[in-house]
């Protein structure tokens, strides 16, 4: 079973290359907002309550994938720093151990411009996802962005200068050749 981790700051496009990978490979998109909205109904974002479901209902459906004889799931994360280390320490380590699933972990990136154009998208406001710039600036600036820590990056690409569709096929042809 193949795990790819696509992960990166917000507005990178994640989504967007997570639906087009999809469309390419077959493979279960679990985007991250899934949970992270379902929570939020009852606990508020960053609240140990918060943190606890979050990190159970991830882990379960993880889990579950990763267990699977085939095919895969395409995980897509923003690290900031309301997510305890230990979980991505089980995700890199841990799951695969447990399971012998395959995690290829593609970090998406894009230039601080084209991230806060980006920002304010319709398609962000689909989801909870962060569309306050002023607010955005304020916890990128308080370092909210740069905990976790992922262990290690596979493949980077700059959605700047990729379309989602190119994107994703660039990590498509990544798993192939793995």
């Amino acid at each position: 079973m193949h795990l790819v981790f696509l992960h990166g700051a917000p507005a990178t496009g994640k989504y967007t290359v997570g639906r087009e990978l999809a469309a390419l490979t077959g493979f279960e998109l679990y985007h991250n907002h899934l949970v992270v909205d379902a929570v939020l109904q009852r606990h508020a974002f960053g609240t140990p309550g918060f943190v606890a479901e979050r990190d159970h209902a991830w882990r379960t459906h993880l889990a579950a994938a990763a267990r699977r004889p085939a095919g895969g799931l395409i995980f897509t994360f923003n690290p900031e720093n309301s997510v305890p280390q230990e979980f991505i320490d089980w995700l890199f380590a841990d799951l695969p151990a447990a399971t012998g699933a395959t995690l290829l972990s593609v970090e998406l990136a894009a230039t601080e411009a084209e991230i806060e154009a980006r920002l304010a998208s319709a398609s962000r406001q689909s989801f909870r996802k962060l569309t306050d710039l002023a607010l955005y600036r304020q916890l990128r600036a308080a370092g909210a962005f740069r905990t976790p820590v992922i262990p290690r990056t596979d493949l980077s690409l700059d959605t700047a200068r990729l379309t989602a569709t190119e994107a994703a096929q660039a990590v498509a042809g990544h798993l192939a050749r793995a």
